[in-house]
Protein backbone atom coordinates (compact mmCIF):
# COMPACT_ATOMS: atom_id res chain seq x y z
CA UNK A 1 0.00 0.00 0.00
CA UNK A 2 2.74 2.72 1.04
CA UNK A 3 4.97 2.14 -2.11
CA UNK A 4 1.55 2.97 -4.32
CA UNK A 5 0.58 6.34 -2.45
CA UNK A 6 4.06 6.90 -2.85
CA UNK A 7 4.52 6.06 -6.00
CA UNK A 8 1.26 8.77 -7.01
CA UNK A 9 3.31 11.07 -4.33
CA UNK A 10 6.65 10.80 -6.63
CA UNK A 11 4.51 11.41 -10.02
CA UNK A 12 3.24 14.58 -8.71
CA UNK A 13 6.38 16.08 -7.12
CA UNK A 14 8.31 15.25 -10.51
CA UNK A 15 5.62 17.09 -12.71
CA UNK A 16 6.45 19.79 -9.96
CA UNK A 17 10.46 19.99 -10.14
CA UNK A 18 11.72 17.84 -12.97
CA UNK A 19 9.33 19.00 -15.26
CA UNK A 20 10.32 22.82 -14.26
CA UNK A 21 13.82 21.94 -15.06
CA UNK A 22 12.89 20.33 -18.61
CA UNK A 23 10.80 23.59 -19.24
CA UNK A 24 14.24 25.44 -17.93
CA UNK A 25 16.28 23.88 -20.18
CA UNK A 26 14.16 23.93 -23.18
CA UNK A 27 13.57 27.91 -23.06
CA UNK A 28 9.97 29.03 -22.88
CA UNK A 29 9.25 32.38 -24.97
CA UNK A 30 6.10 33.22 -23.99
CA UNK A 31 6.35 36.85 -26.27
CA UNK A 32 6.69 33.96 -28.98
CA UNK A 33 3.90 33.35 -31.58
CA UNK A 34 2.18 29.97 -31.61
CA UNK A 35 1.22 28.28 -34.71
CA UNK A 36 -2.60 28.49 -33.87
CA UNK A 37 -2.34 32.22 -34.08
CA UNK A 38 0.29 32.71 -37.05
CA UNK A 39 -1.31 30.12 -39.53
CA UNK A 40 -4.84 29.75 -38.22
CA UNK A 41 -6.80 27.80 -40.88
CA UNK A 42 -9.98 26.47 -38.66
CA UNK A 43 -9.21 22.68 -39.30
CA UNK A 44 -5.67 21.89 -37.88
CA UNK A 45 -4.37 25.20 -36.25
CA UNK A 46 -7.35 26.42 -33.87
CA UNK A 47 -6.95 28.27 -30.48
CA UNK A 48 -7.85 26.47 -27.52
CA UNK A 49 -7.25 27.07 -24.12
CA UNK A 50 -5.23 24.74 -22.23
CA UNK A 51 -7.32 22.97 -20.02
CA UNK A 52 -8.94 21.69 -23.53
CA UNK A 53 -5.97 21.48 -24.85
CA UNK A 54 -4.60 18.98 -21.81
CA UNK A 55 -7.77 17.07 -21.61
CA UNK A 56 -7.31 16.48 -25.84
CA UNK A 57 -4.07 15.59 -25.31
CA UNK A 58 -4.46 13.65 -22.22
CA UNK A 59 -6.96 11.35 -24.27
CA UNK A 60 -4.78 11.50 -27.22
CA UNK A 61 -2.00 9.46 -25.92
CA UNK A 62 -4.32 7.72 -22.97
CA UNK A 63 -7.35 5.65 -24.29
CA UNK A 64 -6.78 2.27 -22.98
CA UNK A 65 -2.78 2.45 -23.22
CA UNK A 66 -2.10 3.13 -19.53
CA UNK A 67 -5.61 0.58 -18.44
CA UNK A 68 -4.34 -2.88 -20.37
CA UNK A 69 -0.78 -2.66 -20.94
CA UNK A 70 -0.50 -1.27 -16.67
CA UNK A 71 -2.88 -4.93 -16.25
CA UNK A 72 -0.74 -6.99 -18.46
CA UNK A 73 2.49 -5.39 -16.44
CA UNK A 74 1.10 -5.71 -13.04
CA UNK A 75 1.88 -9.38 -13.91
CA UNK A 76 5.50 -8.71 -12.50
CA UNK A 77 4.09 -7.34 -9.16
CA UNK A 78 5.47 -3.91 -7.91
CA UNK A 79 8.11 -3.72 -9.97
CA UNK A 80 5.55 -1.87 -12.26
CA UNK A 81 5.61 1.02 -9.79
CA UNK A 82 9.37 2.05 -10.30
CA UNK A 83 9.15 1.90 -14.13
CA UNK A 84 6.31 3.69 -14.33
CA UNK A 85 7.64 6.27 -11.79
CA UNK A 86 10.64 6.73 -13.53
CA UNK A 87 9.87 5.68 -16.72
CA UNK A 88 7.13 8.67 -16.81
CA UNK A 89 9.16 11.28 -15.27
CA UNK A 90 12.57 10.98 -17.04
CA UNK A 91 11.62 9.38 -20.25
CA UNK A 92 8.37 9.68 -21.27
CA UNK A 93 6.84 13.11 -20.08
CA UNK A 94 10.54 14.19 -21.61
CA UNK A 95 9.77 12.78 -24.82
CA UNK A 96 6.62 14.17 -24.70
CA UNK A 97 7.29 17.42 -23.59
CA UNK A 98 10.13 17.64 -25.90
CA UNK A 99 8.31 16.62 -29.28
CA UNK A 100 5.67 18.94 -28.51
CA UNK A 101 7.28 22.01 -28.03
CA UNK A 102 9.81 20.95 -31.31
CA UNK A 103 6.64 20.71 -32.89
CA UNK A 104 5.59 23.91 -31.81
CA UNK A 105 8.44 25.51 -32.84
CA UNK A 106 8.49 23.99 -35.96
CA UNK A 107 4.92 25.41 -36.88
CA UNK A 108 2.99 22.07 -35.55
CA UNK A 109 5.42 19.56 -37.89
CA UNK A 110 4.90 15.90 -37.34
CA UNK A 111 7.23 13.61 -35.61
CA UNK A 112 8.72 12.52 -38.99
CA UNK A 113 9.22 16.08 -40.09
CA UNK A 114 11.38 16.67 -36.64
CA UNK A 115 13.51 13.91 -36.95
CA UNK A 116 14.76 14.58 -40.31
CA UNK A 117 15.22 18.00 -38.99
CA UNK A 118 17.72 16.61 -36.07
CA UNK A 119 18.98 13.38 -37.70
CA UNK A 120 19.15 13.84 -41.93
CA UNK A 121 16.48 13.07 -44.43
CA UNK A 122 17.12 9.39 -44.44
CA UNK A 123 16.34 9.37 -41.10
CA UNK A 124 12.98 11.53 -42.02
CA UNK A 125 12.17 8.57 -44.65
CA UNK A 126 12.10 6.37 -42.51
CA UNK A 127 10.13 7.73 -40.16
CA UNK A 128 7.47 8.65 -42.56
CA UNK A 129 6.92 4.98 -43.20
CA UNK A 130 7.62 3.81 -40.01
CA UNK A 131 5.06 6.30 -38.44
CA UNK A 132 2.53 5.68 -41.04
CA UNK A 133 2.49 2.26 -40.61
CA UNK A 134 2.03 2.42 -36.79
CA UNK A 135 -0.76 4.91 -36.91
CA UNK A 136 -2.94 2.55 -39.58
CA UNK A 137 -2.33 -0.22 -36.99
CA UNK A 138 -3.64 1.43 -34.13
CA UNK A 139 -6.26 2.45 -36.39
CA UNK A 140 -7.24 -0.49 -37.78
CA UNK A 141 -7.35 -2.52 -34.00
CA UNK A 142 -9.30 0.59 -32.64
CA UNK A 143 -12.18 -0.20 -35.24
CA UNK A 144 -12.00 -4.10 -35.19
CA UNK A 145 -11.96 -4.52 -31.23
CA UNK A 146 -14.30 -1.93 -30.10
CA UNK A 147 -16.95 -3.36 -32.68
CA UNK A 148 -15.83 -7.31 -31.38
CA UNK A 149 -16.99 -5.96 -27.91
CA UNK A 150 -20.00 -3.70 -28.80
CA UNK A 151 -21.32 -6.92 -30.86
CA UNK A 152 -20.94 -9.07 -27.71
CA UNK A 153 -22.73 -6.62 -25.99
CA UNK A 154 -25.43 -5.79 -28.62
CA UNK A 155 -25.47 -8.87 -31.06
CA UNK A 156 -25.77 -6.07 -33.34
CA UNK A 157 -24.06 -7.58 -36.62
CA UNK A 158 -19.94 -7.03 -36.61
CA UNK A 159 -19.62 -5.42 -40.15
CA UNK A 160 -22.41 -2.78 -39.64
CA UNK A 161 -20.25 -1.67 -36.26
CA UNK A 162 -17.31 -1.67 -38.27
CA UNK A 163 -19.23 0.54 -40.81
CA UNK A 164 -20.32 3.01 -38.20
CA UNK A 165 -16.71 3.61 -36.40
CA UNK A 166 -15.22 4.09 -39.73
CA UNK A 167 -17.70 6.79 -40.66
CA UNK A 168 -16.98 8.38 -37.21
CA UNK A 169 -13.16 8.30 -38.05
CA UNK A 170 -13.17 9.53 -41.39
CA UNK A 171 -15.25 12.27 -40.14
CA UNK A 172 -12.73 13.07 -37.13
CA UNK A 173 -9.72 12.50 -39.93
CA UNK A 174 -11.19 15.17 -41.94
CA UNK A 175 -13.40 17.95 -40.18
CA UNK A 176 -12.09 20.56 -38.49
CA UNK A 177 -10.18 19.93 -34.64
CA UNK A 178 -12.67 21.83 -32.71
CA UNK A 179 -15.74 20.09 -34.19
CA UNK A 180 -15.78 16.77 -33.22
CA UNK A 181 -12.58 16.09 -31.07
CA UNK A 182 -12.76 19.73 -29.31
CA UNK A 183 -16.31 18.60 -28.41
CA UNK A 184 -16.24 15.31 -27.06
CA UNK A 185 -12.53 14.30 -26.29
CA UNK A 186 -12.76 16.76 -23.03
CA UNK A 187 -15.87 14.97 -21.75
CA UNK A 188 -14.10 11.50 -22.34
CA UNK A 189 -10.79 12.75 -20.84
CA UNK A 190 -12.27 13.82 -17.77
CA UNK A 191 -14.45 10.54 -17.44
CA UNK A 192 -11.01 8.18 -17.77
CA UNK A 193 -9.78 10.65 -14.98
CA UNK A 194 -12.77 9.92 -12.84
CA UNK A 195 -12.59 6.07 -13.34
CA UNK A 196 -8.96 6.35 -12.03
CA UNK A 197 -9.44 8.32 -9.27
CA UNK A 198 -12.59 5.85 -8.48
CA UNK A 199 -10.72 2.57 -8.84
CA UNK A 200 -7.97 4.09 -7.01
CA UNK A 201 -9.89 4.73 -3.71
CA UNK A 202 -11.79 2.02 -4.05
CA UNK A 203 -8.95 -0.34 -3.68
CA UNK A 204 -8.13 1.45 -0.76
CA UNK A 205 -11.05 1.77 1.48
CA UNK A 206 -12.32 -1.79 0.84
CA UNK A 207 -8.33 -2.83 2.15
CA UNK A 208 -7.09 -4.64 -0.84
CA UNK A 209 -3.49 -5.98 -0.78
CA UNK A 210 -1.32 -3.96 -2.73
CA UNK A 211 2.19 -5.61 -2.25
CA UNK A 212 5.29 -3.41 -1.63
CA UNK A 213 7.93 -2.86 -3.78
CA UNK A 214 10.87 -5.79 -3.15
CA UNK A 215 13.70 -6.73 -5.68
CA UNK A 216 11.47 -9.99 -6.72
CA UNK A 217 9.98 -11.44 -9.71
CA UNK A 218 6.51 -11.89 -9.05
CA UNK A 219 5.91 -12.99 -12.33
CA UNK A 220 4.45 -16.46 -12.39
CA UNK A 221 6.29 -17.93 -15.20
CA UNK A 222 9.50 -15.98 -14.28
CA UNK A 223 9.23 -14.23 -17.60
CA UNK A 224 12.32 -11.60 -16.60
CA UNK A 225 11.84 -8.49 -15.92
CA UNK A 226 14.36 -6.34 -18.85
CA UNK A 227 13.54 -6.13 -21.12
CA UNK A 228 9.53 -7.51 -20.80
CA UNK A 229 8.36 -5.05 -18.45
CA UNK A 230 9.51 -2.33 -20.31
CA UNK A 231 7.85 -2.86 -23.47
CA UNK A 232 4.85 -4.12 -21.88
CA UNK A 233 4.12 -1.15 -20.20
CA UNK A 234 4.83 1.43 -22.72
CA UNK A 235 1.57 4.28 -22.08
CA UNK A 236 2.11 5.27 -18.78
CA UNK A 237 5.91 5.43 -19.33
CA UNK A 238 7.41 6.06 -22.06
CA UNK A 239 5.42 5.74 -26.01
CA UNK A 240 6.32 6.51 -29.35
CA UNK A 241 2.81 6.82 -30.43
CA UNK A 242 2.51 10.06 -28.17
CA UNK A 243 5.00 11.49 -30.71
CA UNK A 244 2.72 11.37 -33.39
CA UNK A 245 -0.18 12.95 -31.50
CA UNK A 246 1.74 16.04 -30.05
CA UNK A 247 1.81 17.98 -33.13
CA UNK A 248 -2.08 17.88 -32.90
CA UNK A 249 -1.65 19.88 -29.28
CA UNK A 250 1.10 22.24 -30.61
CA UNK A 251 -0.87 23.48 -33.62
CA UNK A 252 -3.37 24.68 -31.56
CA UNK A 253 -1.80 25.98 -28.08
CA UNK A 254 -2.21 29.41 -27.20
CA UNK A 255 0.90 30.33 -25.17
CA UNK A 256 4.54 28.45 -24.80
CA UNK A 257 4.20 28.54 -21.30
CA UNK A 258 0.85 25.69 -21.67
CA UNK A 259 3.51 23.26 -22.76
CA UNK A 260 4.17 21.86 -19.62
CA UNK A 261 0.92 21.81 -18.90
CA UNK A 262 -0.60 20.11 -21.99
CA UNK A 263 2.62 18.12 -23.03
CA UNK A 264 4.53 16.98 -19.81
CA UNK A 265 1.24 17.08 -17.61
CA UNK A 266 -1.09 14.84 -19.66
CA UNK A 267 2.02 12.10 -19.66
CA UNK A 268 2.38 12.27 -15.73
CA UNK A 269 -1.87 11.82 -15.67
CA UNK A 270 -0.92 9.06 -17.89
CA UNK A 271 1.39 7.70 -15.09
CA UNK A 272 -0.66 8.05 -12.63
CA UNK A 273 -3.62 6.23 -14.27
CA UNK A 274 -0.91 2.97 -15.31
CA UNK A 275 -0.16 3.01 -11.19
CA UNK A 276 -4.08 2.87 -10.58
CA UNK A 277 -4.56 -0.21 -12.63
CA UNK A 278 -1.27 -1.63 -11.90
CA UNK A 279 -2.35 -1.55 -8.22
CA UNK A 280 -5.64 -2.64 -8.85
CA UNK A 281 -4.78 -5.61 -10.96
CA UNK A 282 -2.06 -6.83 -8.72
CA UNK A 283 -4.24 -6.86 -5.74
CA UNK A 284 -7.76 -7.67 -6.79
CA UNK A 285 -6.89 -11.15 -7.92
CA UNK A 286 -4.92 -11.97 -4.54
CA UNK A 287 -2.01 -12.12 -6.51
CA UNK A 288 -0.61 -12.04 -9.75
CA UNK A 289 -0.98 -16.20 -10.44
CA UNK A 290 -4.50 -14.93 -9.94
CA UNK A 291 -4.50 -12.02 -12.56
CA UNK A 292 -2.60 -14.59 -14.57
CA UNK A 293 -5.73 -16.91 -14.91
CA UNK A 294 -8.10 -14.08 -15.20
CA UNK A 295 -5.90 -12.57 -18.04
CA UNK A 296 -5.69 -15.92 -19.45
CA UNK A 297 -9.81 -16.15 -19.61
CA UNK A 298 -10.66 -13.14 -21.50
CA UNK A 299 -7.25 -10.61 -21.24
CA UNK A 300 -7.26 -7.45 -20.21
CA UNK A 301 -10.83 -6.28 -21.00
CA UNK A 302 -12.46 -9.07 -18.90
CA UNK A 303 -10.00 -7.83 -15.61
CA UNK A 304 -10.87 -4.22 -16.32
CA UNK A 305 -14.93 -4.94 -16.40
CA UNK A 306 -14.37 -7.40 -13.17
CA UNK A 307 -12.60 -4.26 -11.19
CA UNK A 308 -14.70 -1.88 -12.28
CA UNK A 309 -17.79 -3.85 -11.48
CA UNK A 310 -16.65 -5.11 -8.27
CA UNK A 311 -15.13 -1.37 -6.77
CA UNK A 312 -17.12 0.79 -8.28
CA UNK A 313 -20.76 -0.83 -8.81
CA UNK A 314 -23.17 -0.22 -11.69
CA UNK A 315 -21.17 3.13 -11.99
CA UNK A 316 -18.44 1.38 -12.65
CA UNK A 317 -19.63 -1.23 -15.46
CA UNK A 318 -20.53 2.01 -17.11
CA UNK A 319 -16.86 3.39 -16.70
CA UNK A 320 -15.65 0.04 -17.72
CA UNK A 321 -17.59 0.09 -20.84
CA UNK A 322 -16.29 3.68 -21.69
CA UNK A 323 -13.14 2.44 -21.32
CA UNK A 324 -12.93 -0.79 -23.23
CA UNK A 325 -15.14 0.62 -25.98
CA UNK A 326 -15.24 4.77 -25.96
CA UNK A 327 -11.19 5.03 -25.25
CA UNK A 328 -10.09 2.65 -28.22
CA UNK A 329 -11.87 4.38 -30.44
CA UNK A 330 -10.88 7.73 -29.39
CA UNK A 331 -7.30 6.34 -29.96
CA UNK A 332 -8.15 5.10 -33.16
CA UNK A 333 -9.71 8.47 -34.52
CA UNK A 334 -6.83 10.70 -33.89
CA UNK A 335 -4.14 7.55 -35.25
CA UNK A 336 -5.97 8.30 -38.30
CA UNK A 337 -5.73 12.41 -38.28
CA UNK A 338 -2.31 12.32 -37.63
CA UNK A 339 -1.65 9.82 -40.42
CA UNK A 340 -3.42 12.23 -42.54
CA UNK A 341 -1.19 15.15 -41.22
CA UNK A 342 2.35 12.99 -41.64
CA UNK A 343 1.69 12.24 -45.18
CA UNK A 344 0.24 16.14 -45.53
CA UNK A 345 3.66 17.20 -43.85
CA UNK A 346 5.66 14.48 -45.88
CA UNK A 347 4.48 16.03 -49.47
CA UNK A 348 4.23 19.59 -48.44
CA UNK A 349 0.11 18.99 -49.24
CA UNK A 350 -1.93 22.40 -47.67
CA UNK A 351 -4.92 20.96 -45.44
CA UNK A 352 -6.98 23.93 -45.86
CA UNK A 353 -9.63 22.78 -48.87
CA UNK A 354 -11.92 19.81 -47.65
CA UNK A 355 -10.83 18.19 -50.91
CA UNK A 356 -7.47 17.91 -50.34
CA UNK A 357 -8.25 16.33 -46.48
CA UNK A 358 -10.26 13.57 -48.54
CA UNK A 359 -7.44 13.28 -50.73
CA UNK A 360 -5.13 11.88 -48.71
CA UNK A 361 -7.82 10.05 -45.71
CA UNK A 362 -9.10 8.21 -48.69
CA UNK A 363 -6.72 6.01 -49.03
CA UNK A 364 -5.61 5.69 -45.75
CA UNK A 365 -9.06 4.19 -45.14
CA UNK A 366 -9.27 1.94 -47.92
CA UNK A 367 -5.94 0.59 -46.61
CA UNK A 368 -7.61 0.29 -43.43
CA UNK A 369 -10.81 -1.25 -44.27
CA UNK A 370 -8.57 -4.19 -45.79
CA UNK A 371 -6.62 -4.79 -42.92
CA UNK A 372 -9.88 -5.39 -41.15
CA UNK A 373 -10.45 -8.37 -42.54
CA UNK A 374 -7.14 -9.86 -41.98
CA UNK A 375 -5.66 -11.46 -39.23
CA UNK A 376 -2.87 -10.11 -38.49
CA UNK A 377 -2.13 -10.93 -34.68
CA UNK A 378 1.27 -11.47 -35.29
CA UNK A 379 1.82 -8.05 -36.88
CA UNK A 380 0.51 -6.59 -33.89
CA UNK A 381 2.71 -8.35 -31.56
CA UNK A 382 5.18 -6.02 -33.00
CA UNK A 383 3.25 -3.19 -32.34
CA UNK A 384 4.97 -2.87 -28.48
CA UNK A 385 8.69 -2.94 -30.16
CA UNK A 386 7.81 -0.51 -32.61
CA UNK A 387 6.16 2.25 -31.18
CA UNK A 388 9.02 1.93 -28.22
CA UNK A 389 11.37 1.74 -31.20
CA UNK A 390 9.53 5.19 -32.68
CA UNK A 391 10.10 7.17 -28.96
CA UNK A 392 13.60 5.62 -28.97
CA UNK A 393 14.66 7.79 -32.23
CA UNK A 394 12.14 10.70 -31.09
CA UNK A 395 14.56 10.70 -27.96
CA UNK A 396 17.72 10.77 -30.00
CA UNK A 397 16.13 13.72 -32.29
CA UNK A 398 14.89 16.21 -29.45
CA UNK A 399 18.95 15.24 -28.24
CA UNK A 400 20.26 16.57 -31.62
CA UNK A 401 17.94 19.51 -31.57
CA UNK A 402 18.75 20.45 -27.80
CA UNK A 403 22.33 20.56 -28.64
CA UNK A 404 21.91 22.34 -31.76
CA UNK A 405 20.42 24.63 -29.46
CA UNK A 406 22.96 24.91 -27.21
CA UNK A 407 21.08 23.20 -24.69
CA UNK A 408 21.64 20.58 -22.05
CA UNK A 409 21.28 17.76 -24.37
CA UNK A 410 21.75 15.02 -21.42
CA UNK A 411 17.79 15.46 -20.45
CA UNK A 412 17.04 13.34 -23.77
CA UNK A 413 20.33 11.80 -24.64
CA UNK A 414 20.02 9.27 -20.98
CA UNK A 415 16.86 7.98 -21.72
CA UNK A 416 17.89 7.52 -25.05
CA UNK A 417 20.62 5.82 -24.44
CA UNK A 418 18.57 3.41 -22.09
CA UNK A 419 15.46 2.43 -24.64
CA UNK A 420 18.13 1.65 -27.49
CA UNK A 421 19.40 -0.94 -24.86
CA UNK A 422 15.07 -1.98 -24.14
CA UNK A 423 14.02 -2.32 -27.54
CA UNK A 424 17.52 -4.34 -28.69
CA UNK A 425 17.35 -6.39 -26.39
CA UNK A 426 13.74 -7.26 -26.76
CA UNK A 427 14.07 -7.98 -30.78
CA UNK A 428 16.88 -10.13 -29.86
CA UNK A 429 15.45 -12.52 -27.05
CA UNK A 430 11.59 -11.84 -27.65
CA UNK A 431 9.50 -14.69 -29.62
CA UNK A 432 8.68 -12.57 -32.56
CA UNK A 433 12.07 -11.17 -32.72
CA UNK A 434 15.32 -13.00 -33.41
CA UNK A 435 15.01 -15.88 -30.37
CA UNK A 436 14.38 -18.64 -33.49
CA UNK A 437 18.14 -18.16 -34.24
CA UNK A 438 19.07 -19.60 -30.70
CA UNK A 439 17.22 -23.03 -30.85
CA UNK A 440 18.26 -25.07 -28.09
CA UNK A 441 20.60 -22.33 -26.16
CA UNK A 442 19.48 -21.84 -22.70
CA UNK A 443 17.57 -19.01 -21.89
CA UNK A 444 19.91 -17.45 -19.77
CA UNK A 445 22.30 -17.26 -22.44
CA UNK A 446 19.90 -15.66 -24.83
CA UNK A 447 19.02 -12.90 -22.51
CA UNK A 448 22.66 -12.11 -21.68
CA UNK A 449 22.82 -12.28 -25.50
CA UNK A 450 20.16 -9.57 -26.09
CA UNK A 451 21.32 -7.43 -23.43
CA UNK A 452 24.59 -7.32 -24.25
CA UNK A 453 23.54 -6.47 -27.91
CA UNK A 454 21.69 -3.95 -26.50
CA UNK A 455 24.43 -2.18 -24.61
CA UNK A 456 26.80 -2.35 -27.41
CA UNK A 457 24.02 -0.84 -30.03
CA UNK A 458 23.32 2.13 -27.40
CA UNK A 459 27.09 2.23 -27.43
CA UNK A 460 27.12 3.28 -30.91
CA UNK A 461 24.53 4.91 -31.24
CA UNK A 462 26.27 7.32 -28.40
CA UNK A 463 29.68 7.34 -30.23
CA UNK A 464 28.04 8.69 -33.22
CA UNK A 465 26.61 11.12 -31.60
CA UNK A 466 28.99 12.70 -29.96
CA UNK A 467 31.02 12.08 -33.12
CA UNK A 468 28.44 14.61 -34.99
CA UNK A 469 28.60 17.06 -32.35
CA UNK A 470 32.43 16.84 -32.80
CA UNK A 471 32.40 17.06 -36.58
CA UNK A 472 30.03 20.00 -36.16
CA UNK A 473 32.34 22.13 -33.83
CA UNK A 474 35.16 21.32 -36.24
CA UNK A 475 33.04 22.70 -39.44
CA UNK A 476 32.20 26.25 -37.20
CA UNK A 477 35.71 26.24 -36.57
CA UNK A 478 37.18 26.57 -39.84
CA UNK A 479 34.08 28.64 -40.71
Amino acid sequence: MYSFIISIIALIVGYIVYGKIVEKIFGIEPSRLTPSKKLSDGVDYVEMGWKKAFLIQFLNIAGTGPIFGAVAGAMWGPAAFLWIVFGCIFAGAVHDFLIGMMSLRKDGASVAELVGENLGNGARKLMVVFSIILLVLVGVVFITSPAAILNDLTGIDKMVLIAIIIVYYLAATVLPIDKIIGRIYPIFGIALLVMAIGIGIGIVIEGYHIPEIAFENYHPAHQSVFPYLFITIACGAISGFHATQSPMMARCLQNEVEGRKVFYGAMISEGVVALVWAAAAMSFFGGTPGLGEALSHGGAAVVVNRISTSVLGKVGGALALLGVVACPITSGDTAFRSARLTIADAIGYKQGPIANRFLIAIPLFVVGIALCFIDFNILWRYFSWSNQTLATIALWAAAKYLNNHGKNYFIALLPAMFMTVVVTDYIVIAPEGFVRFFHGTPVATIEMVGLVCGLILSAVCTLGFFKTLKKEKISEAHA
